[in-house]
């Protein structure tokens, strides 16, 4: 673990490891970050991984019943204790080093077969909607640049915290390869149009000017920074966990109350509809050819 400033009791770190690769995300980061957020949702005294239900509506009556009794400690502050004892109730996303992340690898990307691409973007998608269905508040440290699927970690995470001028990018489509995936946090959390407009022209946004997506309140400085952080986490656990849980559950519920989605704001299933289309995408000439000419340093030469 780097070293990172010490965090209260009942919080804990997530470490994206991979600073001498501006924190790419492999497919073995991907991995360890995954098996990091299992550990602290599995419960030490059953062994089973506590997640959040799907955002259905339908849900809420079979477990006010009793119908329902897998998220019984939803509900039970007493069977959350016994489930969770041991747990944090706040988890903190970070790397190190100048940048947050740069998204995925792209030399691995380039190596990769049609079946080997779809087993990384679906890793992937399995990493953000287990954070979504975390029931314990994620919290990103975003340090520096948030790039393409770097973004969408940050910003899938429930609060992002970043100073004014770090700035998030979508810049997949300068080589062919649209950022889809990373797409379906940014569109959720950013204004339409202005998540379209990263994701079409892939010019950097300042996260001052993401106002609502990422709190940059008095964040100018490494150290406001850090005391921002510091101020929230102590915040957070300063609130018991279980009525923080079953609200994050019913927040995400009933923002899709009327949608006519699948439940919530429809992110876990865009996001799994995504990671087949970005592994599609990966595979296509444009990408190949615009992937190979930003590793050789070079302009791309276009098909299309």
């Amino acid at each position: 673990m780097a070293s990172f400033p010490k965090l209260p009791a009942r919080a804990a770190y997530l470490h994206l490891a991979n600073p001498s690769r501006r924190n790419a995300l492999s497919l073995t980061v991907i991995r360890d970050l995954t098996s990091q957020l299992r550990q602290h949702l599995t419960s030490p005294s059953t062994g089973h991984l506590l997640t959040l239900p799907t955002f259905q509506p339908s849900l809420l009556r079979e477990i006010e019943s009793g119908q329902n009794q897998q998220y019984r400690w939803l509900i039970d502050a007493s069977e959350w204790h016994r489930q969770r004892n041991g747990l944090p109730n706040v988890l903190v996303l970070r790397s190190e080093g100048p940048v947050f992340s740069s998204g995925h690898n792209l030399k691995e990307v380039a190596s990769m077969n049609q079946e080997e691409c779809k087993t990384l973007f679906d890793a992937c998608a399995e990493l953000m909607s287990l954070i979504r269905r975390s029931p314990v508040v994620v919290v990103s440290a975003v340090q520096g640049l948030a790039t393409a699927a770097g973004a969408q970690l940050a910003l899938t995470c429930d609060i992002a915290i970043a100073r004014g001028s770090t700035q998030f990018q979508l810049p997949g489509m300068t080589i062919g390869l649209p950022c889809t995936s990373p797409s379906t946090a940014v569109s959720r959390r950013l204004p339409r149009s202005l998540a379209y407009r990263m994701f079409a022209t892939a010019q950097p946004v300042r996260a001052d000017r993401l106002a609502g997506a990422v709190d940059t309140d008095f964040v100018d400085s490494d150290e406001t920074w850090e005391a921002r952080i510091e101020a929230t986490v102590n915040q957070l656990v300063s609130m018991p966990g279980q009525p923080q849980a079953f609200g994050k559950w019913a927040f995400w519920t009933q923002a899709g109350i009327g949608t006519g989605g699948t439940g919530g704001d429809g992110y876990e299933e865009a996001v799994r509809w995504t990671s087949t289309a970005m592994a599609m995408h990966a595979r296509g000439g444009e990408a190949k050819e615009g992937i190979v000419a930003f590793l050789d340093k070079r302009m791309p030469e276009w098909t299309t």
